[in-house]
Protein backbone atom coordinates (compact mmCIF):
# COMPACT_ATOMS: atom_id res chain seq x y z
CA UNK A 1 0.00 0.00 0.00
CA UNK A 2 1.58 3.46 -1.03
CA UNK A 3 2.35 6.00 1.41
CA UNK A 4 -0.61 8.20 0.63
CA UNK A 5 -3.03 5.06 0.78
CA UNK A 6 -2.04 4.61 4.36
CA UNK A 7 -2.31 8.03 5.43
CA UNK A 8 -5.66 8.00 4.09
CA UNK A 9 -6.54 4.57 5.69
CA UNK A 10 -5.38 6.18 8.81
CA UNK A 11 -7.42 9.68 7.99
CA UNK A 12 -10.83 7.12 8.29
CA UNK A 13 -10.26 5.23 11.01
CA UNK A 14 -9.22 8.49 13.27
CA UNK A 15 -12.19 10.16 11.44
CA UNK A 16 -14.47 7.38 12.93
CA UNK A 17 -13.20 7.92 16.71
CA UNK A 18 -13.37 11.30 16.30
CA UNK A 19 -17.25 11.22 15.10
CA UNK A 20 -17.68 8.74 17.82
CA UNK A 21 -15.74 10.51 20.47
CA UNK A 22 -17.83 13.83 19.14
CA UNK A 23 -20.89 11.83 19.50
CA UNK A 24 -20.26 10.93 23.22
CA UNK A 25 -18.95 13.57 24.98
CA UNK A 26 -20.23 16.73 22.71
CA UNK A 27 -16.60 17.59 21.65
CA UNK A 28 -16.79 21.30 20.01
CA UNK A 29 -15.28 20.53 16.69
CA UNK A 30 -12.06 23.11 17.27
CA UNK A 31 -11.03 21.34 20.38
CA UNK A 32 -11.74 18.04 19.00
CA UNK A 33 -9.66 18.41 15.78
CA UNK A 34 -7.07 20.39 17.89
CA UNK A 35 -6.47 17.09 20.32
CA UNK A 36 -6.11 14.58 17.30
CA UNK A 37 -4.22 16.76 15.10
CA UNK A 38 -1.85 17.04 18.59
CA UNK A 39 -2.02 13.57 20.45
CA UNK A 40 -3.26 11.13 18.06
CA UNK A 41 -2.86 11.29 14.35
CA UNK A 42 0.83 9.89 13.50
CA UNK A 43 1.32 9.53 17.37
CA UNK A 44 2.81 6.88 19.47
CA UNK A 45 -0.19 5.94 21.83
CA UNK A 46 0.15 3.00 24.81
CA UNK A 47 3.21 1.74 22.95
CA UNK A 48 1.59 1.56 19.56
CA UNK A 49 2.46 3.52 16.88
CA UNK A 50 -0.29 4.82 14.59
CA UNK A 51 0.57 5.90 10.94
CA UNK A 52 0.53 9.39 9.48
CA UNK A 53 -2.69 10.30 8.38
CA UNK A 54 -3.66 12.67 6.21
CA UNK A 55 -4.62 15.63 8.17
CA UNK A 56 -6.77 17.37 5.69
CA UNK A 57 -8.66 14.42 4.59
CA UNK A 58 -9.50 13.72 7.99
CA UNK A 59 -10.68 16.78 8.67
CA UNK A 60 -12.77 17.04 5.79
CA UNK A 61 -14.54 13.68 7.10
CA UNK A 62 -15.02 14.89 10.38
CA UNK A 63 -16.60 18.18 9.62
CA UNK A 64 -18.12 16.82 6.54
CA UNK A 65 -19.84 14.12 8.52
CA UNK A 66 -21.18 16.41 11.04
CA UNK A 67 -22.18 19.15 9.18
CA UNK A 68 -23.94 16.88 6.56
CA UNK A 69 -25.16 14.35 9.82
CA UNK A 70 -29.13 14.89 9.28
CA UNK A 71 -28.48 14.38 5.44
CA UNK A 72 -26.38 11.49 5.96
CA UNK A 73 -28.75 9.93 8.66
CA UNK A 74 -31.87 10.16 6.28
CA UNK A 75 -30.01 8.32 3.82
CA UNK A 76 -28.89 6.19 5.85
CA UNK A 77 -32.54 5.36 7.52
CA UNK A 78 -33.47 4.64 3.96
CA UNK A 79 -30.77 1.59 3.44
CA UNK A 80 -31.34 0.00 6.86
CA UNK A 81 -33.56 -3.30 6.68
CA UNK A 82 -36.98 -2.80 7.71
CA UNK A 83 -37.88 -3.13 11.20
CA UNK A 84 -34.14 -1.30 12.09
CA UNK A 85 -33.08 2.24 13.11
CA UNK A 86 -30.26 4.05 13.56
CA UNK A 87 -30.83 4.42 17.10
CA UNK A 88 -30.18 0.70 17.04
CA UNK A 89 -26.66 0.44 15.51
CA UNK A 90 -23.87 0.10 18.31
CA UNK A 91 -22.61 3.76 18.56
CA UNK A 92 -19.03 3.03 16.47
CA UNK A 93 -20.68 1.14 13.65
CA UNK A 94 -22.90 4.07 13.23
CA UNK A 95 -19.69 6.52 13.53
CA UNK A 96 -18.29 4.27 10.59
CA UNK A 97 -21.52 4.25 8.25
CA UNK A 98 -21.77 8.25 8.77
CA UNK A 99 -17.89 8.80 7.51
CA UNK A 100 -18.60 6.41 5.02
CA UNK A 101 -21.75 7.78 3.82
CA UNK A 102 -20.32 11.21 3.58
CA UNK A 103 -17.31 9.91 1.37
CA UNK A 104 -19.58 8.31 -1.12
CA UNK A 105 -22.16 11.79 -1.32
CA UNK A 106 -19.15 14.37 -0.80
CA UNK A 107 -16.03 13.12 -2.14
CA UNK A 108 -16.85 12.01 -5.99
CA UNK A 109 -12.84 12.50 -6.38
CA UNK A 110 -12.51 9.27 -4.39
CA UNK A 111 -13.66 5.86 -5.92
CA UNK A 112 -16.81 4.29 -4.94
CA UNK A 113 -15.52 0.51 -4.55
CA UNK A 114 -12.17 2.36 -2.67
CA UNK A 115 -14.58 3.71 0.23
CA UNK A 116 -16.49 0.91 0.55
CA UNK A 117 -13.13 -1.46 0.84
CA UNK A 118 -11.53 1.16 3.16
CA UNK A 119 -14.81 1.50 5.70
CA UNK A 120 -15.09 -2.85 5.50
CA UNK A 121 -11.41 -2.65 6.62
CA UNK A 122 -12.44 -0.05 9.38
CA UNK A 123 -15.25 -2.12 10.63
CA UNK A 124 -12.57 -4.97 10.66
CA UNK A 125 -10.62 -3.15 13.21
CA UNK A 126 -14.01 -3.11 15.92
CA UNK A 127 -15.79 -5.79 14.88
CA UNK A 128 -16.18 -9.61 13.33
CA UNK A 129 -16.94 -10.32 9.52
CA UNK A 130 -20.61 -10.23 10.28
CA UNK A 131 -20.79 -6.57 10.72
CA UNK A 132 -17.86 -5.98 8.23
CA UNK A 133 -20.20 -7.69 5.58
CA UNK A 134 -23.19 -5.12 7.22
CA UNK A 135 -20.71 -1.93 6.51
CA UNK A 136 -20.33 -3.27 3.10
CA UNK A 137 -24.09 -4.08 2.07
CA UNK A 138 -25.04 -0.59 3.39
CA UNK A 139 -22.80 1.26 1.92
CA UNK A 140 -23.14 -0.07 -1.40
CA UNK A 141 -26.50 0.84 -0.97
CA UNK A 142 -25.63 4.38 0.03
CA UNK A 143 -23.57 4.61 -3.24
CA UNK A 144 -26.28 3.29 -5.64
CA UNK A 145 -28.44 6.04 -4.28
CA UNK A 146 -26.06 9.08 -4.38
CA UNK A 147 -23.86 8.18 -7.05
Amino acid sequence: MSASKKARAAARLSAVQALYQFDMEGTLMATLLDEFHRHRLGMEIDEEKFEKADVAFFDDIVKGAVARREEIDAVLSQKLASGWSLERLDKTMLQILRAGAYELMARADVPTGAVITEYVDVAHAFFEEREAKFVNGVLDAVAKSVR
